[in-house]
């Protein structure tokens, strides 16, 4: 039982680092001068994107590409532009840490 119990703790503290190093990955990138994990900025909160696209299939290929070609319309009339300074795996990190917050 303290095993699994250990087990568990480890798990949740790698799983938390993770989370982290996304977040930190979105302040890297300067994402967070426009947008905030749980109210809106410049552009939706991304709990609100989360929220949106929870369950579509093509959420992740869809926001990927805004985040790297940029986009407007959805959120308002605020255009999000495009983040060159943002490879497409680290584009695909950010998409993936943003649809996991609830």
């Amino acid at each position: 039982m303290k095993c699994f119990s250990a087990a568990c703790l480890v798990a949740g503290v790698l799983a938390s680092n993770v989370a982290m190093a996304d977040a930190d990955l979105a302040k890297a990138k300067n994402c967070m001068a426009c947008h905030a994990i749980g109210a809106k900025v410049v552009g939706p909160a991304f709990k609100d994107v989360a929220a949106k696209y929870t369950g579509q299939k093509d959420a992740e290929d869809k926001l990927t590409q805004k985040v790297l070609r940029g986009g407007s319309g959805v959120w308002g009339a605020v255009p999000m532009p495009a983040n060159a300074q943002v490879s497409d795996a680290e584009a695909r990190t950010l998409v993936k840490w943003i649809l996991s917050l609830k």
